[in-house]
């Protein structure tokens, strides 16, 4: 049996996912799809294999967007060097313990750089 979904992620990364396209299960899934966790599931297999379905379609589309907005211009190769930067620090923060009153000051470092990133 897996833990419950609050458990399963530090709160910065639930604060992530909340953001994010992916619901906590949805990226529960990728995870363990892509051999990078182990979860079980206490869902139906049917259930569970309509979300791996939602999962993968959400992944395609989030793929071509990308695609899509480089090509066009609209993401910068600096853009993009920014975003990998937060990829790695959400990386190095994912299994570490940030003290609460830092988690509010990294969540806001975050959505700074995301909202100069994808300034209209």
């Amino acid at each position: 049996m897996s833990k419950p979904l609050d458990e399963n992620f530090s709160k910065i990364i639930r604060q992530i996912i909340q953001k994010s396209l992916f619901t906590e299960r949805q990226i529960e899934i990728i995870l363990k799809r892509k051999n990078l966790a182990d979860y079980q599931f206490t869902i139906s297999k049917g259930a569970f294999y309509r979300q791996v379905t939602q999962s993968k379609e959400k992944l395609i589309a989030l793929c071509y967007s990308w695609i899509l907005l480089k090509g066009l211009g609209v993401f910068t190769d600096e853009d993009i060097d920014v975003i990998n930067r937060l990829s790695e620090q959400v990386s190095v923060i994912k299994n570490s313990d940030v003290f609460p009153e830092r988690e509010k000051e990294v969540m806001f470092v975050i959505q700074e750089l995301l909202n100069r990133t994808c300034e209209l």
